[in-house]
């Protein structure tokens, strides 16, 4: 599948500098490139590679150069291009997500041997794969795509064009919503990690018969689990991206637009605000609230509230520019 930069560019509504004419057909880093490829740059620390890369188009984002490199029309490096948008790497992921959707067209049908339940209404658009269970009065959004070994348990509901890659887990009760993705492995509604010790001390299990509600636009990670609630529902609100090998307790919150990447751990009864990062093998204590806007460094421990916006590291969590002053005094103590 072939793209001139005079195609690139207009999809993008990017400007246009170069070689019109010249063809990608692939994607490589800028160090990397062939003429073949397409390329992007969003790092001034990147600009100099500019100078003798091989790419066939180069993305670049239009702040980087203002006022320090020109691209007269017609002008530039024989046979290539560039073209100066707002945003490359968003530019570059539109792009991705066009060539994607070719690559890997939606699936239609239900494949044999699956087992569907009596009274599950199966939209004409959707997708079932091969050895998937759906229970008994499931609810299926047009255009699903439910890839082979999926479980999905009884009276569950899932939205709109969402996948579900071969071996999730969505346990009876749960509500996936619309265009969300659910890769391999993860596990919504498992039972929360709910125990208590009777008077001769054995731990003895509290049911937990709650569900979890993920809501729209909502990317789950490989291998990541959502445990159901005790008593109500745990909750993902739109947008929120999971990365892979991350544990979500019952009843926690995690609000719109949250980053939570690889290993992360949020336990039970917490609720996390809207647009936070936490960075890998943040590790989140139960029945806090964190606000809004709070950015957290790889391997923060969170102990308690968080009630104001900020970027935070260290364990128990404190703010991340003391933290950088507390480790310089760490090296320092240290030395003879």
């Amino acid at each position: 599948m072939e793209f001139s930069a005079q195609q690139i560019a207009a999809v993008l509504g990017g400007a246009l500098y170069g070689n019109a004419n010249v063809k990608v057909c692939d994607v490589a880093p800028i160090e990397q490139a062939q003429a073949q490829h397409l390329t992007f740059i969003t790092d001034e620390k990147y600009l100099p590679y500019l100078q003798d890369t091989k790419a066939g188009v180069v993305l670049i984002t239009r702040s980087i150069v203002e006022g320090k490199i020109a691209f007269p029309e017609g002008e530039g490096k024989a046979g290539s291009a560039i073209i100066l948008v707002e945003n490359a790497r968003g530019a570059m992921g539109q792009l991705l997500t066009m060539v994607s959707k070719a690559m890997f067209p939606a699936k239609k049908g239900v494949e044999q041997p699956c087992f569907i339940s009596e009274g599950v209404e199966m939209p004409a658009d959707a997708y079932v794969g091969a050895f998937a269970y759906i229970g008994r009065n499931v609810r299926l959004g047009e255009g699903v795509q439910i890839y082979p070994n999926v479980y999905i348990g009884d009276n569950v509901v899932i939205g709109e064009e969402t996948i579900l890659y071969s071996g999730v887990r969505v346990y009876a009760n749960c509500k996936v919503g619309a265009q969300c993705i659910l890769h391999a492995g993860v596990v919504v509604g498992a039972d929360g990690f709910g125990f208590e010790p009777d008077a001769q001390g054995v731990n003895q299990k509290i049911p937990q018969i709650g569900n979890v509600i993920i809501e729209d636009d909502v990317e789950i990670g490989a291998n990541s689990c959502i445990d159901r609630a005790m008593m109500g529902s745990t909750i993902v609100r739109k947008n929120v991206k999971i990365d892979n090998l991350v544990q979500i307790a019952h009843n926690v919150e995690v609000g719109e637009s949250t980053f939570c990447c690889a290993q992360v751990g949020i336990a039970g009864s917490t609720k996390i605000g809207k647009h936070c990062i936490l960075a890998g093998q943040v590790g989140v204590a139960g029945h806090i609230e964190v606000a809004d806007n709070c950015i957290f460094g790889a391997q923060t421990g969170v102990a308690g509230n968080i009630k104001q916006p900020g970027m935070y590291s260290g364990s128990p969590a404190i703010d991340a520019a003391t933290w950088r002053r507390a480790v310089v005094k760490f090296k320092q103590s240290g030395k003879h």
